[in-house]
Order: structure tokens, then C-alpha cells, then sequence
């Protein structure tokens, strides 16, 4: 329960979490807390939305949600630690980590607070289109808020940087721009998190060609009867 009590701070006291973060305080702790607490819920709801297709879809889903979260991170954090360090940063790689896991942990919490909603959609309307949809919905709007969160988080730690601010200010906001297209085009590499209506259970699809953004585009096109 240390975890998620962990988490719980993180939403009720973000200012004090975050001076924590800044005076690089018990940090090894609050990353492990962070996450296995965002791992957890993340697992929650990619079975909740591989259940659109049953059986094995579900539990791929529960472990390509969270590795698709992570994964990015992993890809585009060091881009950003070494970046900011030549621009003037003086947080070190642990303070990275945290505040990148603070994001994670706080879309992988509100994600699970759209849990209910989600199961009702998924019970209530048998609509493959509109399904896919609605989460990708839901998970860019949580993807925004989470991502909003931390650039205030990193533009409050380096608020008493005076040197290059608004420098690494431009440069946190391209790393973001980069985080979701990595995050994006991963998912899409990643594929399939809901199955397909009639087609055989697939760990990955074969084919890789084409984009996410252009299958939204259709899928939408499709539900819209264009």
C-alpha cells in the first residue's frame, strides 16, 4: 500500500512532492512507488479495454499499456537529460526520472478513474469503431493533462535557474512535441491493444505500414458512415 500512498501525495500535495524532488529527497523510493503504483493501474485498463475482444487479447493489452508508457519514457528521457544539461540544468538523472513518473502516474491514474465509464461503453454498446475511439479520446485527454502537469513541474524546478530558462523553456516544449510522436507511432508499432472484431488473436500485427493518425482518421470516417 506504500505505493500508492505515495501516488496519493503526489495528487493531494504536487508543491511539497515536488520540493521533494527538488532537494532530492529519499527519490530511489518515490521512483519505485510511482512505478509499480502507474504500472498497476495501467495494467488495469489495457485489460479492461483488450476485453473488447476477450481471452488472451486481454492479457496482452494489460502488459503493452503500461510497457507502451514506459517504453516511450525510456526512449526520449535521455534526449531531454542531456539537452537541458547543456543549456544550464543542474538537476541530476534521479530528478529527471521522478518528474517524468509523476506524469506517468498521474495519466495512469486518471486513466483508471475512467475504468467505469469505459466498462459501461464496452457492455452497453457493441460498436468496435466507437470504442477505439472513445479510449483513444480518453487517453489523449489524460495524456494532456499529465503532460501539462509536468512542464509546470519542470518550469517550477528550474524557476531558480535564472540562466537559459527560457531557453530550456523552448526546449522542454519540442520535447514534448517529440514525446508524443514517439508515443504515438510506438502504439501503433505496439498493435493491436483491442483486437479486431472476428480476427484471431495477434500478439502484434504483421504489417506495420501506415500511421496512427491516418487509422483514426478512417476509423472515424467509418463511424461517421462517410
Amino acid at each position: 500500500m506504500k505505493y500508492f500512498a505515495v501516488l496519493i501525495t503526489l495528487l493531494r500535495d504536487r508543491k511539497n512532492f515536488l520540493e521533494d524532488i527538488r532537494q532530492d529527497t529519499k527519490l530511489e523510493s518515490k521512483i519505485l512507488s510511482l512505478l509499480i503504483a502507474s504500472t498497476l493501474f495501467l495494467a488495469i485498463y489495457g485489460g479492461i479495454i483488450g476485453a473488447s475482444s476477450g481471452g488472451l487479447q486481454i492479457i496482452s493489452s494489460a502488459v503493452k499499456l503500461p510497457a507502451l508508457y514506459l517504453i516511450t519514457l525510456a526512449i526520449c528521457l535521455p534526449t531531454l537529460y542531456f539537452f537541458d544539461i547543456l543549456f544550464g540544468s543542474v538537476l541530476n538523472f534521479r530528478q529527471y526520472v521522478a518528474m517524468s513518473l509523476t506524469a506517468v502516474g498521474v495519466i495512469s491514474v486518471l486513466l483508471f478513474s475512467f475504468a467505469p465509464v469505459v466498462l459501461f461503453f464496452l457492455i452497453s454498446i457493441q460498436g468496435y469503431n466507437f470504442f477505439v475511439l472513445l479510449n483513444i479520446a480518453i487517453m489523449g485527454l489524460t495524456g494532456v493533462i499529465g503532460v501539462k502537469l509536468f512542464y509546470q513541474g519542470m518550469h517550477s524546478l528550474a524557476g531558480s535557474e535564472a540562466e537559459g530558462v527560457n531557453l530550456r523553456n523552448r526546449l522542454l516544449r519540442g520535447w514534448l512535441v517529440l514525446y508524443a510522436l514517439v508515443g504515438s507511432q510506438l502504439g501503433w508499432t505496439l498493435r493491436p491493444f483491442f483486437g479486431a472484431p472476428g480476427e484471431p488473436f495477434q500478439l502484434f500485427r504483421p504489417e506495420i505500414d501506415g500511421n496512427f493518425y491516418l487509422q483514426v482518421i478512417r476509423m472515424f470516417r467509418t463511424l461517421m458512415g462517410f
